[in-house]
Order: C-alpha cells, then sequence, then structure tokens
C-alpha cells in the first residue's frame, strides 16, 4: 500500500506525538506526586495524559518510599535535608465538621473520623487521599442495638482502584459476641461478612482474611505469653509486603533491646529480623521511648529504619548501624499521633 505525502506526514507527526508522550511519561513517573498535580494545569493534553488511569496505576505500581508522617495537623518529612512539600497543614479545612482522627493509614489513604457534637448525632467515618485531597464519607453502617468496636481500612494499588473498610460491631446481650461487616468501594454498600462469633476479642489476637471471609487466630512469636495482661505490644504494622510485630512480655521490663519480628510468608508464625538496641537513645538526648510509630523497609536493607517517638521529639534508628538521626523536635504537650504518609494519585 502506498502512502501519499499527507498520509505519511501524518503518520509521521503521529508517531512522534506518541513518542514524545511516551518519554514525558517516562520522566514523570520518576517525579513527586505534587510535582505531576501541578503540571496537569499547563495545559489540556498534558491534564488528559496524567489523568489516564494507565499513567496513575503505573505511578502507584512503582516501589515509592514512604515520604513522612502525617497528623491531623503536622506533617513530618523523613529526608529532613531535602524535605518534601507538605501534603497538607490541618485536615480539618478539607472535612465539614471539626476535630477530624486519623484511625489507620493505608498505601497512601486514610481512615478518619469525626465525632459527634454533643449528646447528639453520630460519628462520621471518611476515606481521604492527602496526595490528590480526595474526600469519601462512608455511609452509616447498617446496626441493630449494636457498637462499634472498631473499623479498618484496606487499600492496594491493583489494576481497579478500590478500597474496603472492615467494622468489627459488637451484638446481642452477650458482651463477647461480635458481628463483622465490610464495606466496599465498588458497590458502595455495606455486607455482613460474619453474622455472629463469640470470642474475647481483646485477649486473642487474630487477622481478618479478606479474600476467604474468615477470622483467623495470629499466633504470636516463640516465647511470649499468649495473654494480653502479659504482652506489651509496641507495633504491628506492613512495609514493602513485610508484617512486622514488637511486643515483648511485661516481665521483661522496658524498650531497651527488642525484637522486631516478622511474619513468616503463610503466616504460621514469626522469626526475628531486626535487634534494636535502643539503651544507645539515653546518650543521644533528654526523654524517653514512648512509643514506635513505624517500622519503614528500605528499597536497600540497610536504608530501613525505625521510627520512634519520644517525649519531645521524633527520631529514626537505623536498624543495620544503629544510628540514630532527629526528624523533628515536639512541643511539650503534643498529643498527636503519627501515621506513615506514601503518595497516591489514585481516585475512588
Amino acid at each position: 500500500m502506498v502512502h501519499t505525502r499527507s498520509q505519511t506526514k501524518k503518520m509521521l507527526h503521529a508517531s512522534i506525538s506518541r513518542f514524545n508522550d511516551d518519554l514525558f511519561t517516562e520522566i514523570l513517573l520518576r517525579l513527586p506526586a505534587a510535582s505531576i498535580l501541578r503540571f496537569k494545569s499547563v495545559s489540556k493534553h498534558w491534564r488528559l495524559l496524567l489523568s489516564q488511569k494507565h499513567f496513575t496505576q503505573r505511578f502507584d505500581k512503582i516501589s515509592k518510599s514512604p515520604r513522612g508522617l502525617i497528623a491531623t495537623d503536622m506533617y513530618v518529612p523523613f529526608d529532613v535535608e531535602n524535605p518534601s512539600t507538605p501534603p497538607l497543614r490541618c485536615l480539618d479545612s478539607y472535612f465539614d465538621r471539626p476535630g477530624v482522627e486519623i484511625l489507620q493509614s493505608c498505601n497512601g489513604l486514610l481512615l478518619c473520623v469525626t465525632w459527634p457534637i454533643g449528646c447528639n448525632g453520630a460519628s462520621k467515618y471518611y476515606v481521604f487521599n492527602p496526595t490528590t485531597k480526595q474526600l469519601a464519607l462512608i455511609p452509616p453502617v447498617p446496626r441493630d442495638r449494636s457498637a462499634i468496636c472498631f473499623m479498618s481500612l484496606a487499600f492496594h494499588q491493583t489494576d481497579c482502584v478500590r478500597y474496603k473498610v472492615i467494622c468489627v460491631l459488637s451484638v446481642g446481650p452477650d458482651v463477647d459476641s461480635y458481628q463483622i461487616q465490610v464495606y466496599s468501594s465498588d458497590t458502595k454498600e455495606w455486607k455482613i461478612s460474619m453474622e455472629s462469633f463469640a470470642t474475647k476479642l481483646f485477649v486473642n489476637y487474630w487477622y481478618f482474611k479478606i479474600d476467604d471471609q474468615q477470622l483467623h487466630t495470629l499466633p504470636l512469636p516463640l516465647g511470649l505469653i499468649p495473654s494480653d495482661s502479659e504482652v506489651v505490644r509496641k507495633y504491628l504494622g506492613e512495609s514493602r509486603g513485610h508484617l512486622h510485630l514488637i511486643a515483648y512480655n511485661k516481665f521483661q521490663g522496658g524498650m531497651v533491646r527488642v525484637n522486631v519480628y516478622e511474619m513468616l510468608s503463610d503466616h504460621s508464625g514469626w522469626f526475628v529480623k531486626y535487634q534494636l538496641q535502643l539503651d544507645a537513645i539515653t546518650r543521644y538526648g533528654p526523654g524517653y521511648v514512648l512509643q514506635v510509630v513505624d517500622v519503614v523497609r528500605g528499597k536497600e536493607e540497610e536504608d530501613t529504619f525505625v521510627v520512634l517517638e519520644t517525649l519531645d521529639k521524633i527520631i529514626t534508628y537505623n536498624v543495620h548501624d544503629r544510628s540514630f538521626k532527629q526528624i523533628c523536635r515536639l512541643t511539650k504537650y503534643c498529643s498527636s499521633s503519627f501515621y506513615r504518609y506514601t503518595e497516591t494519585l489514585s481516585s475512588f
């Protein structure tokens, strides 16, 4: 087939345009989300290109390290030498009523709650993307003479963007009788997953597997007494596909030398991944460790660190060279809870 000069010119222009778009896309995929959001205002073509689901999914699938910690009124970047742009300054400005509280951070999305003012009204739950500022109100949980005991967010960047909210309710006259309902962003509805089950929910350790809609016992590491009254759990969280636990028996004393456990891939048990020597913190400065905020796995093992909150500061502890670095000085009466912030362009 012989093309005319005009047809050949159009085909060449289209090829160059596709090449430029592909090259442009590869460059932008390596930039912070804040830059990408600004570039959307350059032109209609750029906005269309950067809004395509193919681009946002590729951006979210690229292995990106967490940027820092986020609280209701504070942002703490991990890289204090090259701090990223704060995703927000105050959560209240994005919600319909004040007093927003973050309950959980999951792969870039936040599960938040606002409490009723006075004796009337009910709590409202939201899913919020601090990167794009997108907000979704979760419908009230259908319930009858029941109370919400626990609310959790499950989200992972997949080929089809979706999230789920898991709610554990106490039901019936039995104080140890519970029900699990799951909300899906696909259907916009709550669905009862487990009609009723009886257990001492806050004594035993459990995990809910969304795929098979079943509740499973979460084993404790060897050597820990399986009783909530005897085990001090300082941290439980995921990083780069690894589930970590920091816990010890009360009789072992405070957090001076503690283990960071990692769960086996088949969920059958734990092994000691890191050992923290936190006695060095007394030489770093005044104050004592209040809690472990996060365990952040790096692209390379030597980049893995634990985030610790002390009485007056937030510091990072490198698990390999055991070095400390202060990333934030806290006010004396700071009462904020901190959660991991990861950029995501996912929309819902």
